[in-house]
């Protein structure tokens, strides 16, 4: 009897995995698919695309959405421009950061502030196939015949009073980003789609270029 109800209860557990991401399956093989999206993404040096950021806040009944351009620069290079609703400009390029809001600008350092370091890392991480080496979070995956979803989950003190977790889904076809969802404790979402994607373009060093 203890038998049956240890195997139905695993039978339901099972069910509520997959049914946390409806259409895709969990991957078992972690080392195989560390493997070949690390090396896949190898290939990848430079994007250009649109994006679409929604922004669920439990304070508001509606999203607020917001439309930009997007570029990625191995190594460690990232420009976001916001042009809808608002103008709003973030450049990564390596340890610097500037936030430029209207005419005001910020250039802040990772070095000197933990929490913003470790999110840049993650926006990089995404990009470079390396998301699995961030030891402040654990992995799990899961896969449709068009994508993989890789599901971050914080097992640090720092980002468990930040986030829940944060989801990744990667194109099969050319191993490039297709969305970030982070899912934040406070009950906050955000989530970025990437479209109109160009890959390996040649793009300026002074689309990242930070005083």
């Amino acid at each position: 009897m203890n038998k049956k109800i240890l195997s139905l209860f695993m039978f339901f557990v099972s069910i509520n995995i997959n049914a946390q991401y409806p259409g895709y399956t969990q991957v078992d093989d972690l080392t195989k698919f560390k493997s070949d999206i690390f090396l896949a993404s190898q290939k990848i040096t430079s994007i250009k695309c649109d994006f679409v950021q929604d922004k669920n806040l439990s304070m508001l009944s509606e999203k607020i959405t917001s439309k930009g351009k997007f570029w990625f620069k191995k190594e460690s290079q990232v420009r976001m421009e916001y042009n809808k609703p608002f103008q709003y400009l973030v450049v990564i390029n390596k340890d610097k950061v500037l936030i430029k809001d209207n005419q005001k600008e910020n250039i802040i350092t990772t070095k000197s502030n933990k929490i913003f370091q470790q999110i840049n890392k993650i926006m990089i991480d995404c990009f470079q196939g390396t998301s699995f080496n961030n030891s402040d979070f654990t992995a799990r995956i899961f896969e449709n015949k068009k994508n993989s979803l890789i599901e971050l989950t914080p097992v640090t003190v720092a980002f468990t009073k930040i986030f829940k977790s944060i989801n990744i889904i990667i194109e099969k076809n050319d191993f490039s980003v297709s969305s970030i969802e982070m899912k934040e404790l406070s009950g906050d979402n955000t989530f970025l789609l990437f479209i109109n994607k160009e890959i390996n373009i040649v793009l300026s060093d002074t689309l990242f270029y930070i005083k």
